[in-house]
């Protein structure tokens, strides 16, 4: 980058280079990163770069990408309370037969979803059901 100097390095990135050195120099060969390591890793990279993180604390860019993406996502999932469908504009039933569904769903990350509904279509639900499942 244009105005840094290669010895500029941030506290905490030479902090954490300290770290993962006293690890590599007690590590048995061919053992695993462990995840308190990766966790600091992600971590600094959300503030200073995948590249530079990587390159200052001596790791694969793609591995930490793929980490810090996947702890990104997982991060940012916030489920929703509450959802709520407008009423269809034309009725689907009579008064005396209202028409009536309960649905539900769980994902492979063990959130569950329950539907409960009267005189909607099928496109509200199509929606609902595709915006639940793109959540992961």
């Amino acid at each position: 980058m244009a105005g840094r100097k290669l010895g500029d390095v941030p506290a905490d990135l030479r902090r954490a280079r300290q770290r993962f050195a006293v690890w590599r120099r007690g590590r048995t060969t061919g053992s695993r990163i462990p995840e308190p390591l990766w966790t600091l890793a992600t971590e600094l990279a959300t503030v200073h770069g995948l590249h530079r993180t990587a390159s200052v604390l001596g790791l694969d860019y793609y591995s930490l990408k793929q980490r810090a993406e996947s702890s990104y996502c997982l991060d940012q999932r916030t489920p929703a309370a509450f959802v709520e469908l407008s009423p269809p504009s034309l009725p689907l039933s009579s008064p005396s037969s209202p028409r009536e569904c309960l649905l539900e769903f769980e994902n492979g990350f063990g959130a569950k979803m329950r539907i409960h509904l009267k005189g909607h279509d099928a496109p509200d639900l199509a929606s609902l059901c595709s915006s639940f499942w793109d959540a992961e």
